[in-house]
């Protein structure tokens, strides 16, 4: 398998092109600073993808802010609906991997780009203007009613570009998430590639862990490594 294989690409946004850790982390230590506190980031993103597990998590990344109240109560930040909120937009506001732009402007001389994005419309917008707005089309979790890895949200995505006349063996899934992505992209017989941001790092930072692992159809550890392998060939 190729990427030349395929049509259409279909990407995970936060995690994989939008470095939300880091507009995570970035926005904890601001505050951990202003309240004398020295915050240990890996903690604070396992605390955060436990929390997002929970079976009362709300929609991303509105959601934050309820995660901050747990972050905050185990490391001993201060409290309040004001620090949740900034958490939040910290977030919002996070930063394309710095590989992100140029990769997908390559990319989208080849293929049709598609956004999957588990985050809201309002905070998309966001993160596709930071991206250059390279998507033919976006499903956001106030599109499709679920989120990632949920099957209906691939089945809804899959019924959608099969109205444009593109099949499933045309669409290559590209993600870094294993739980939210790979896993369920494999079930349901759609290509993947994982993007495999945190490869310098244990484990799964502020992703929530898979039950098990998937081998991948394609892997590298950047986009900037799929957009290579296109213009290789």
């Amino acid at each position: 398998m190729t990427p030349a294989t395929f049509k259409v690409l279909t990407f995970d946004v936060v995690g994989t092109l939008i470095d939300f850790e880091a507009g995570l982390t970035s926005g904890l230590r601001a505050i951990a600073a202003e309240h004398g506190v020295e915050l240990d980031a890996e903690t604070a993103l396992a605390i955060y993808g436990e929390c997002r597990r929970d079976a009362d998590a709300g929609k991303f990344p509105d959601d934050v802010a309820r995660c901050y109240r747990t972050i905050a109560a185990r490391l001993g930040l201060p409290l309040g609906e004001a620090h949740g909120a900034r958490l939040v937009e910290a977030v919002a506001d996070a930063p394309a991997f710095p590989d992100s732009v140029a990769a997908l402007a390559s990319l989208a001389g080849n293929f049709r780009l598609v956004a999957m994005t588990n985050a809201r419309r309002w905070a998309f917008e966001r993160y596709s203007k930071a991206l250059g707005e390279p998507f033919f089309k976006s499903f956001t979790t106030d599109d499709t009613g679920t989120e990632k890895p949920d099957p209906a949200y691939f089945e809804r995505v899959l019924s959608e570009l099969s109205n444009d006349g593109v099949g499933k063996n045309e669409i290559l899934h590209v993600a870094q998430s294993q739980y939210h992505d790979i896993g369920v992209s494999r079930q349901l017989g759609i290509a993947n590639c994982w993007i495999e941001r945190r490869h310098a790092q244990p484990g799964y930072g502020g992703t929530i862990a898979p039950a098990q692992f998937t081998e991948p159809d394609l892997h590298f550890t950047s986009l900037a490594g799929l957009a290579a392998a296109v213009e290789a060939g």
